[in-house]
């Protein structure tokens, strides 16, 4: 799931360097291209897996 968010955020960061895009104060593609970072840290550490793991 956080793997998804973070590949939209990267393509959203593309589109906007792409065109020029850039929406002062807010959102640039640097702000998204560090959320996106962000969701993929949180898909690799475990959090938002389908299938929660559990150690017996």
């Amino acid at each position: 799931m956080f793997a998804t968010v973070a590949a939209v955020l990267f393509g959203i960061a593309v589109l906007f360097e792409i065109l020029g895009l850039n929406i002062e104060g807010i959102v640039t593609t640097t702000t998204l291209a560090l959320t996106g970072l962000l969701f993929l840290a949180l898909h690799l550490a475990g959090f938002g897996s389908s299938s929660p793991r559990r150690r017996r």
